[in-house]
């Protein structure tokens, strides 16, 4: 079994956009380096919202990477940047990454709002657009 971790971020305004962007980076390389990591896809969405989707060899390889390096940087700095910050996991048989809406089925069912300052009216309950997935990425190991 294999771990997977699905993340959806909306920032909240232009202005955090950069910041987020140079964290984003570090945190992406970070990832490809990762014990433990298999595979990966990024997906920028419309109106500031961006995915990430990555497959662990387990959850203790993913906390690994989550509080460590240029991603724990950047985690604290999401309260304020984001109105709309949702996480969920699952594990699954095989190394396949699961699609798109999958991921966004699960979100909706099974995820988690994370905590925030400023969130959106649609936050707590997750009710928000369907990803736009023609612009997913693959994000595979350095």
């Amino acid at each position: 079994m294999v771990f997977v971790s699905i993340t959806r971020l909306r920032i909240r305004s232009i202005r955090f956009l950069p910041s987020f962007a140079i964290h984003t980076f570090g945190a992406n390389a970070q990832v490809r380096r990762a014990d433990g990591f298999i595979a990966g896809s990024l997906l920028p969405d419309r109106k500031r919202t961006f995915w990430t989707m990555t497959l662990w060899q387990d959850q203790a390889a993913m906390r690994r990477f989550m509080t460590s390096g240029a991603h724990l940087r950047a985690m604290p700095k999401l309260m304020q940047w984001c109105d709309e910050a949702s996480i969920v996991h699952w594990e699954q048989s095989g190394t396949n990454l699961p699609d798109w809406q999958d991921a966004d089925q699960r979100m909706r069912t099974e995820g988690r709002p994370s905590k925030l300052l400023n969130p959106s009216l649609n936050h707590g309950d997750l009710s928000y657009l369907a990803p736009r997935t023609s612009r997913a990425a693959p994000l595979v190991r350095a």
